[in-house]
């Protein structure tokens, strides 16, 4: 008779095998991943510009002394001689201000050079400041990098004095050659700005932009290139330093060139569909006029903050432009306004209430033992760390504060993407114990709600709700904070 032979295959003795051992792949998962990006992305090099928030011009040149914005190219060297110029004053003054880099007209529209340049006579060389023998942009770049500040530099496509302008060849390889000069002489530059800014009746001019784009990647390779059309940072679109309350970091460059005026709208708003990251840059001057003026003086503080509200408060950088005056200096009145400036910005957000409050949220990616949970918001990584709801959850998306114990009084709410995975918020609602108090649709690097109704004076539930967005949104840090200058009954 023949013996029954054992009915468990090969394969089922494998699996009991495997049961039977220490550890699962479970086990070998010890962290939930980060969720995939939203293309496109920043490069290192704007996330940094992104950082830096407010940034400083100087537009100085032939028009300080003239009394004029755009000088008209037939000025005599000889009327630049500002005979107390201290750029290390400059850079004292942009460092009370809390800013990083600095952007140095080194060649404006009339096509005077503060440099002196081997391939034009109409500059700092022919003038009477230090005999002829001084050099700008050489004591600005010194002076700036002395305390810490990255420099930048404006070299002007529309030049009024040089008779190479209108020659398409001659022109641009004039303009190439100074543009050299500037990229190699003067050590690193992180902003080069160009613009599409001339006269009705300029001459005719095709400017080479995509060489001289080339030229700049060559020589300074972590530049960030400004002009309408990037291709790193674009204008906004207006100059009056305010973004548009939608503003997308992402917009599509093929359908921006430099000097078009029918594109403002679109490039104060960006495009939730684009697919070219180019943050915007807002310019303003402090001042009512770019160059310094005796007859100016420089805007209030409660401007300036409705400034810094709708720039950096709606995702874009600020510019802000503080002209020397004819003996080379800051004014004084203007130094002081800096100051008060970056008093009342540290006063209003130097302390986070939200770090007073308990906080959950709707979902976790990777759920309570992942990285991603909603205390990330309160750290001081507003980058790398934040808060992602589970992929399980498709909408109803939200983030709430409680007070712990103290009445907490506030009347501005900041909200933070985590930027670096792309931008993702469409559109968002804030809730205090119930009522909505705050409405908007892009967030991006920053966004900043003064209360309308005011201040808000103890309360049970803050709630951040995110209606609309591309994918999961990710949020990096939410502030609540007390703006002591912000009266909204006088909308300042």
């Amino acid at each position: 008779m023949a013996q029954p032979h054992n009915s468990l295959h090969i394969p089922t003795l494998l699996v009991l095998f495997f049961l039977q051992l220490p550890f699962s792949w479970s086990d070998q998962l010890q962290a939930p991943t980060p969720p995939l990006p939203i293309l496109p992305l920043p490069s290192h090099s704007q996330l940094k510009w992104q950082q830096r928030e407010i940034i400083m011009f100087l537009h100085f040149g032939v028009n300080t002394f003239t009394d004029s914005e755009w000088g008209t190219g037939r000025e005599s060297p000889s009327i630049f001689d500002p005979t107390g110029l201290d750029a290390a004053q400059w850079a004292n003054a942009a460092a009370g201000a809390g800013v990083s880099l600095m952007i140095l007209t080194a060649k404006h529209h009339d096509g005077f050079c503060l440099w002196p340049s081997k391939y034009t006579s109409h500059s700092v060389a022919r003038s009477p400041w230090k005999s002829g023998r001084g050099d700008v942009v050489r004591e600005f770049v010194d002076a700036v990098r002395a305390r810490g500040i990255d420099a930048g530099l404006y070299l002007s496509p529309w030049d009024r004095h040089d008779p190479r302008y209108g020659h398409v060849k001659l022109y641009n390889e004039y303009y190439l050659a100074q543009l050299q000069e500037l990229l190699t002489r003067y050590g690193d530059v992180r902003e080069i700005w160009f613009d599409g800014a001339k006269g009705s009746n300029a001459p005719n001019m095709t400017y080479y932009f995509n060489d001289w784009f080339s030229m700049v990647r060559e020589l300074q390779s972590a530049v960030n290139i400004f002009s309408d059309a990037g291709p790193d940072v674009r204008w906004v679109g207006n100059e009056k330093g305010y973004a548009g309350s939608t503003c997308w970091s992402t917009i599509n460059a093929t359908s921006l060139s430099i000097g078009n005026g029918s594109i403002t709208d679109y490039l104060n708003t960006g495009d939730p569909k684009g697919t070219n990251w180019l943050p915007a840059e807002c310019d303003v001057s402090i001042r009512k006029g770019w160059f310094w003026h005796k007859s100016q003086a420089p805007k209030k503080l409660t401007e300036l903050l409705e400034i810094y509200y709708k720039s950096v408060g709606r995702n874009c950088v600020l510019l802000l432009n503080v002209p020397p005056n004819s003996t080379g200096l800051v004014s004084e009145s203007d130094v002081r306004r800096l100051k008060q400036f970056r008093g009342a910005i540290d006063t209003i957000f130097s302390s986070n209430l939200a770090g007073k409050c308990s906080v959950e949220a709707s979902s976790q990616r990777g759920g309570e033992n992942g990285a991603f949970g909603p205390k990330n918001v309160l750290d001081n990584d507003h980058l790398l760390t934040y808060w992602a709801p589970s992929e399980d959850e498709k909408e109803n998306y939200w983030i709430e504060f409680r007070p712990r114990t103290h009445i907490i009084t506030f009347n501005v709410v900041r909200i933070q993407e985590a930027i670096g995975l792309g931008q993702r918020i469409k559109k968002h609602e804030i809730y205090v114990d119930g009522v909505r108090v705050a409405k908007g649709t892009t967030v991006g690097y920053k966004r900043l709600h003064r209360l309308e109704m005011g201040t808000v004076d103890g309360f049970s539930s803050v709630k951040i709700k995110i209606v609309k967005a591309k994918g999961t949104p990710l949020i990096s840090s939410v502030g609540l904070h007390f703006d002591p200058f912000w009266d909204p009954k006088k909308g300042m």
